[in-house]
């Protein structure tokens, strides 16, 4: 694995040199170590001039990330998702990120989209705005009118941006490699899996014909519900680099001042937009992961429009059934079930302390259920879980954090389009149709039906299995293996401790005796074994103090 990590860093040397005079300039190279960081910071400045030494270590990742480009910024937002790993003041400062990028030429748009749809764009539009409404990291975005006169939008992917994001990709993989290697401090962030997933997600992001999918599925899933309106799309206009969308004409609930000119009625639209993500968490298990309110619009009658549908998040039935028997762990004030779920969702580090863990868990049940449902800050709430799982090194999957996020951040939202907005109360019912859902006959008759063909796949190999054995066993052929991962090492340091025993006790028998040869009454031979063993020994005492460091870390 070294030699692949390393292979991925040394051929993309020049764009590695970049990143690494970034992170040296914010303090955050940690072979940089011996020098003052304090001297050094309070003389450089930021590419926007910032003095650095005024800032905190987040904010100085934060401005790292986004001075190295779009990969790592949408890493930094990925990141942001996974207070568990991270911290929430990191993760607060990394959510600030923006993913503005300087617009692609005109020209260049115009060649993106010839390519890209097999046609000049003035045979595939009737007019098209050369100058972009908005440019941010992946694409930018166009108005336009199609040949029959709809109002439309056409997303277009930059140019290159490809090139540049596997380049960076492949430099993240092998320093994630390298960190989860020879950096025990970093394992606990679990490098090489956090990078995986975030190609995973950012990749599919990348592709626009993956957001075109996201949105017809939206759309059919909202088709019966008129409060609740997706920008409708073009397939013969669309593909990996272009997306056509219908052009959704209202106001945006980031501009208040328009919102409180038009009469909006703010706490109907957050009870509106709030219920519309618990339907597609609860009923559809596949929602929209970034509802900020600048991807959401008030539209002429009151109805929710919903635009950027890049990331999005699923959760199959597996995570459904856990996360409805969490909460129902929640409301009994059963901390042990709550720990139960939390490790067998989560990827649970050797030698937890289970019992502090059920009784921490055990306090905050107790505060959290003590509390009436319209009173309980369900932001502050997750906050304070995914704090305690970070503190014992329990990692949820991506899937589980992703959702928390989108949870904290309607919240947010909501609260900002009304003060009184409460996220809790609204969960109520659907807390009601999971319990409804647990208890339904159609549940355990599926359950039970898994169970039997479990049992059925079992009994039929079994006899074989068992015949095998026995065969095995009459020939003499029959080999039982078990494997430490570290006995070899323990071994080899039990044989060379022995021998450097023996070496001293032989050596210093020899030197007693006055074994020849002699000079100066001290025997040669004898001086010279002490001599040997004290280097081993003190070799030997070295690897079991780095092996302990070592441990202690990761």
């Amino acid at each position: 694995m070294r030699l692949a990590a390393l292979t991925r860093v040394d051929r993309n040397a020049r764009r590695l040199t970049e990143i690494l005079t970034v992170l040296g300039r914010y303090g955050l190279a940690d072979w940089l170590g011996g020098l003052n960081y304090e001297w050094l910071q309070g003389r450089l400045v930021s590419k926007d001039g910032e003095r650095l030494g005024k800032l905190t270590r987040e904010a100085r990742i934060r401005m790292a990330l986004t001075e190295m480009g779009t990969t790592f910024v949408k890493l930094g937002q990925m990141l942001s998702t996974r207070i568990d790993l991270i911290g929430p003041t990191l993760a607060a400062e990394l959510a600030q990120l923006q993913s503005g990028t300087p617009p692609d030429a005109a020209g260049a748009v115009r060649a993106t989209i010839s390519t890209e749809l097999a046609e000049p764009v003035e045979e595939l539009f009737e007019a098209f705005e050369e100058k972009p409404m908005a440019s941010a990291s992946i694409g930018q975005v166009h108005r336009a009118t199609l040949i029959g006169g709809q109002q439309v939008v056409v997303k277009v992917q930059h140019a290159g941006i490809e090139e540049k994001v596997h380049t960076d990709m492949d430099i993240m993989a092998g320093l994630a490699e390298l960190l989860q290697k020879h950096v025990p401090d970093a394992r606990a962030y679990q490098p090489v899996a956090t990078f995986r997933e975030f190609r995973r997600t950012f990749l599919n992001e990348l592709d626009l014909a993956a957001e075109r999918r996201n949105l017809e599925e939206f759309a059919r899933n909202f088709a019966e519900d008129e409060t609740v309106h997706f920008p409708a799309v073009y397939p013969e206009l669309c593909g990996r680099r272009v997306l056509t969308m219908e052009r959704l004409d209202g106001i945006s609930l980031e501009d208040e001042k328009q919102l409180a000119a038009a009469g909006a009625d703010l706490e109907g639209l957050a009870l509106r937009g709030a219920n519309m993500y618990l339907e597609m968490i609860f009923r559809d298990g596949f929602y929209h992961a970034d509802p900020h309110p600048g991807n959401l619009m008030l539209l002429p009658g009151g109805v929710v429009g919903v635009l950027d549908c890049g990331m999005v998040g699923r959760i199959d039935d597996h995570l459904r059934g856990e996360i409805e028997g969490l909460l129902l762990a929640v409301v009994s004030k059963d901390a042990e079930e709550v720990v139960d779920v939390v490790m067998r969702l989560g990827s649970v580090p050797a030698g937890l302390d289970r019992s502090a863990l059920r009784s921490e868990v055990g306090a905050f049940v107790a505060d959290g259920a003590g509390q009436p449902l319209g009173e309980l800050d369900l932001g502050a709430t997750l906050e304070r879980m995914t704090d305690i799982l970070r503190r014992y090194r329990i990692a949820l999957p991506p899937a589980c954090t992703l959702l928390l996020k989108a949870l904290v951040m309607l919240e947010g939202t909501g609260r900002r389009l009304s003060p009184t907005f409460n996220l809790a109360r609204l969960v109520r019912p659907y807390q009601t149709r999971a319990l409804k859902r647990w208890l339904s006959p159609e549940r355990w008759m599926a359950r039970l039906g898994k169970a039997y063909r479990d049992w059925d796949r079992l009994l039929e190999a079994l006899p074989r299995d068992l015949a095998d054995l026995l065969r095995k066993a009459r020939n003499g052929s029959l080999e039982v293996r078990h494997e430490h991962p570290r006995l070899e090492r323990a071994v080899n340091r039990f044989v060379l401790g022995a021998l450097t025993a023996a070496l001293f006790v032989g050596s210093a028998h020899l030197w007693a005796t006055g074994a020849a040869p002699v000079v100066g009454g001290v025997s040669l031979f004898g001086a010279a074994g002490c001599l040997a063993a004290v280097a081993f020994g003190i070799k030997l005492v070295r690897r079991v103090a780095r092996s302990e460091k070592d441990k202690g870390g990761g």
